[in-house]
């Protein structure tokens, strides 16, 4: 029974090139997390400011608003490993150039905010192409299953990677946590270089103009209610519900009263969660829009109770419960929009998850910083809370007058 159960959980991993991607990546997002840590610390450091931190976030995230979704057509077009390294190699260049200023000690907040722009736009051309190379390495059968093992990396990242840089930023300050990152990029590259994916063939989208191919990703969106109500939900929890960049450090600092190293652990604590959350999605192996639902309900409801949480342990666990339900919302609506899709949108579908998932973030970080500016990480939260249990409920709501029927292409239920 075990041993069936484990075969399940890791089908993909047979994927010769899967595996590659698999272990590049698993590098690759250690380090992002360091980055990541290193950089909203800093600017926290540089300008005391919550409202700071949550530009940050802006700035690294509004390239995905503006041009996620024109990555995704532009997925649809080219070959996907070769633009998967190009954007790589310029997400390492912005790494290490992050490093050359902290250590050299000539940072600036202006500088932060510049790279991060620069960081966005690779990014939003960056995830869309890998989603749909996982599409083309493991194919349909297997893609729910791959889609959970990949979260799973991000996960166990988001779990490794802030206590390591936590400590790193800690113990040798943020230019070191830059350039681990640059280092794990240049793994990454590597395992792309390795693999022997065949160019995709020809499909309907290598022949339609990029804004065209944006306007179909729309039409696309909104053409089936199951495929509306999960990319409505992706959308307005993660813009109101899901800024934990932007709440984790104020938590440490402003609740709880710590350091860096606090941050870490609550942040690593929240990845473990995702982790655990990811292994079960990966078990189950099925794309399901009911657990889309579950897992935003479950997500809203455990900020409520995080909300007036103040000691460490009670933080920790509330987040470790939110980190599962977090997986298993997010990383089923992924697999739930790219199973619905014909293979000439892969790449779009791919997008719309990116554009939904992150492109509220530029909003929603400077929402969540000024709630804590208003009432603290308590007033954050239970606004938080509140938004993901309503957008749920309305989700389901449509859901009860729509005849339950399989979507035309593919297996979600």
């Amino acid at each position: 029974m075990l041993a069936r159960l484990g075969g399940r959980t890791f089908a993909s991993l047979r994927h010769r090139d899967y595996r590659l991607y698999f272990a590049g990546n698993a590098v690759s997002f250690v380090g992002t997390w360091m980055q990541q840590i290193a950089a909203y610390w800093l600017v926290l450091d540089l300008t005391g400011s919550p409202l700071a931190v949550g530009a940050l976030a802006l700035v690294q995230t509004l390239p995905v608003t503006a041009f996620a979704l024109v990555g995704g057509a532009v997925a649809d077009r080219v070959d996907l490993r070769r633009m998967v390294i190009a954007c790589e190699s310029v997400l390492a260049t912005v790494a290490v150039l992050l490093a050359v200023l902290a250590l050299t000690g000539t940072i600036a907040v202006w500088q932060l905010y510049a790279l991060g722009l620069v960081q966005g736009c690779a990014l939003a051309l960056d995830a869309p192409a890998r989603h749909t190379l996982v599409f083309r390495i493991v194919g349909r059968d297997d893609l729910a299953n791959a889609v959970a093992l990949s979260s799973s990396l991000g996960t166990t990242a988001r779990m490794v990677g802030p206590a390591i840089g936590g400590l790193v930023v800690a113990a040798a300050g943020p230019g070191v946590a830059f350039a681990g990152n640059a280092v794990s990029y240049t793994v990454a590259i590597g395992a792309l270089l390795a693999m022997r994916i065949a160019p995709a063939p020809t499909t309907r989208g290598a022949a339609t103009p990029v804004l065209a191919g944006v306007a179909e990703t729309f039409r696309f969106a909104f053409g089936q209610t199951r495929v509306t109500v999960t990319f409505l939900c992706v959308l307005l929890v993660s813009m109101f519900a899901f800024n934990f960049d932007v709440l984790l450090p104020l938590v440490a600092r402003l609740t709880l009263h710590e350091g860096a190293e606090v941050f870490g652990l609550i942040a690593s604590v929240f990845g473990a969660g995702a982790l655990c959350g990811a292994l079960i999605l990966a078990t189950v192996s099925r794309a399901r829009l009911a657990l889309v639902l579950a897992g935003g309900a479950g997500f809203g409801a455990f900020q409520l109770l995080l909300a007036p949480q103040s000691s460490l342990a009670a933080v920790c666990l509330v987040l470790f419960v939110i980190g599962v339900f977090y997986v298993l919302w997010g990383s089923s609506a992924l697999a739930v929009l790219q199973l619905a899709a014909p293979d000439h949108l892969r790449g779009r579908a791919a997008s719309l998850y990116i554009f939904g998932f992150q492109g509220g973030a530029p909003l929603g970080g400077l929402w969540a910083g000024w709630l804590v500016s208003a009432g603290g990480t308590e007033l954050a939260f239970y606004v938080a809370g509140t938004i993901a249990l309503a957008v749920v409920a309305g989700g389901a709501l449509v859901l009860a007058r729509v005849p339950t029927r399989p979507m035309r292409a593919g297996p979600i239920t």
